[in-house]
């Protein structure tokens, strides 16, 4: 596969990843992803994404304060080249998925002030 071919299945990857974290979401009051996050923009330009320059993969997602509800979705464990995830004072419950595993590069986590439930996946020993 060429090398323009690969960035764009990753991306694609990162793409459907946060799709379906949105697809989880039963409550959105101000509206953040309803406007933001569409499949017709790169996911780089949507609210709080934010993506390394060289291979365009999302390496920040910033979800603080937004009063979102939902959980975490499965594949959210996609996000491969993740490195800082804030989710912080909004109301995701329910598990952590145990494919967060997948989030090797992930430096900094917040997921304060939400109502998760269950064991912390033991990948976050770090």
């Amino acid at each position: 596969m060429a090398g323009s071919d690969m960035t764009q299945t990753n991306a694609t990857t990162d793409q459907l990843a946060l799709l379906s974290l949105k697809s989880q979401i039963i409550s959105d009051p101000f509206h953040f992803l309803d406007e933001s996050w569409s499949p017709a923009t790169s996911v780089c330009h949507w609210v709080g994404v934010s993506c390394g320059s060289h291979h365009q993969r999302v390496k920040s997602l910033n979800l603080s304060n937004m009063d979102l509800t939902g959980r975490i979705p499965c594949d959210f464990g996609n996000l491969t080249f993740l490195v800082s995830l804030d989710l912080e004072s909004n109301n995701f419950h329910g598990n952590l998925p145990q494919e967060m595993a997948h989030l090797r590069r992930l430096k900094f986590l917040d997921l304060s002030f939400n109502n998760f439930s269950g064991e912390v996946p033991s990948c976050f020993g770090f």
